[in-house]
């Protein structure tokens, strides 16, 4: 069976539940350190990768498809745990977490493997993940074994 873009997720998140089930998607997608992007005057960060398809993986199918995270409202970015002079460095995304500072504004992390994390400050929570294909089939991500469904 054949898959495109149009059969993926576009999900939006705009609480710490709706974030949860993003980052529930998320887990395990690869990710170059150069397909992270920040676009201060648009106050947008924004990364591209090959997410993990976990509702296909429960269906038989082992495979990623390209997809683009999106945050907005975002007026900081920071960063810790790269290798500075390694911009095509992948890297294994392990979850997302919001933290309320004076809400709605807040702290978002994206923790990955190896201990990197980046750090958004935003105004308040605004985020779409969004596949746009092509499909492929898995294979390891620095960090991460594949496991397969039946063996869990």
């Amino acid at each position: 069976m054949t898959h495109s873009a149009l059969d993926g997720l576009k999900l939006y998140a705009l609480d710490r539940e709706g974030l949860a089930v993003i980052s529930a998607h998320t887990q395990d997608i690869c990710i170059k350190r150069a397909d992270m992007t920040y676009q201060p005057k648009q106050k947008r960060f924004a990364l591209a990768g090959m997410r993990y398809d976990w509702a296909g993986a429960e269906e038989g199918r082992e495979e990623r498809v390209g997809s683009v995270l999106r945050f907005d409202r975002v007026l900081s970015v920071s960063h810790a745990g790269f290798k500075e002079h390694e911009p095509n460095e992948m890297l294994n995304m392990l979850g997302l977490t919001f933290e309320k500072t004076e809400a709605p504004s807040g702290i978002v992390f994206l923790a990955f493997a190896d201990g990197a994390i980046v750090r958004l400050e935003v105004e308040c929570l605004e985020v779409e993940l969004n596949d746009v294909g092509p499909r492929a089939q898995a294979c390891e991500c620095r960090g991460h074994r594949l496991t397969r469904a039946e063996s869990m």
